[in-house]
């Protein structure tokens, strides 16, 4: 089924008014759900493409399978979760809701992620991220819990961010840090937020919670409020 075909089915029932959707045999269809503002749980077997849940506004998607680009491209609130892996930029301009991934990203994940007002994205990776995670980041939380063995080897973390906060649960040298982000202690408060993501995260992994809370964990902060203020002229 062509992406525009399945996308337009897909309004026509939310807007009859159905409130739990199944989707089967999905390959590679792009903007599933995207612009959603209507509270519907949408179920989907196989592998979404490009651009799920883009600016969405409230629906929960569960992908039992992997999702390729930029999913949750601008959402504003709602909830994906994803039974495998994701692409690059997952979270791009994220402004709210949460997202699960039960393995690795690619690369520049969390990037542009911002919050306004009450609306706080969370980002939680059960495995690692490629290159340049925590890109231009300037609210929300993103967490790395690195339970798929790999080493966390991503280099340039957080280069450009200032604002939010990454955590990761293991180890990541300072030399793979962008320049606008430094490691700092971890206190009872980022404690108590990282237990709650990792509730969540492990609650729709059927994962045990107090397991992945027992390793240890560092935060990342930006250094500086505005890193390249000096190349605008305002």
């Amino acid at each position: 089924m062509y992406y525009r075909d399945l996308n337009g089915l897909l309004r026509s029932k939310v807007a009859d008014g159905a409130t739990t959707i199944r989707i089967r045999n999905v390959c590679g269809q792009r903007y599933i759900a995207t612009n959603l503002p209507n509270h519907v749980d949408i179920s989907i077997d196989g592998t979404p493409g490009n651009d799920l849940g883009a600016f969405m506004d409230g629906p929960r998607i569960v992908v039992y399978g992997n999702v390729q680009d930029a999913c949750g491209n601008t959402m504003s609130s709602g909830e994906i979760i994803v039974h495998g892996r994701a692409g690059d930029v997952v979270g791009m301009a994220m402004r709210g809701g949460n997202i699960f991934v039960r393995e690795d990203i690619g690369y520049r994940g969390a990037i542009h992620m911002k919050q306004y007002g009450e609306r706080k994205p969370l980002l939680v990776i059960g495995g690692t991220a490629e290159d340049f995670f925590g890109e231009y980041m300037a609210g929300g939380t993103a967490l790395l819990l690195g339970l798929t063995g790999r080493a966390h080897t991503a280099r340039f973390i957080g280069t450009g961010m200032h604002g939010g906060t990454i955590y990761v649960r293991g180890h990541v040298d300072e030399s793979q840090l962008g320049a606008e982000v430094a490691i700092v202690d971890v206190t009872d408060t980022d404690l108590r937020e990282i237990e709650q993501a990792v509730i969540s995260f492990a609650s729709h992994f059927d994962l045990d919670a107090r397991d992945i809370l027992s390793g240890g964990f560092i935060k990342l902060l930006p250094v500086t409020k505005r890193p390249y203020g000096r190349l605008y002229t305002y």
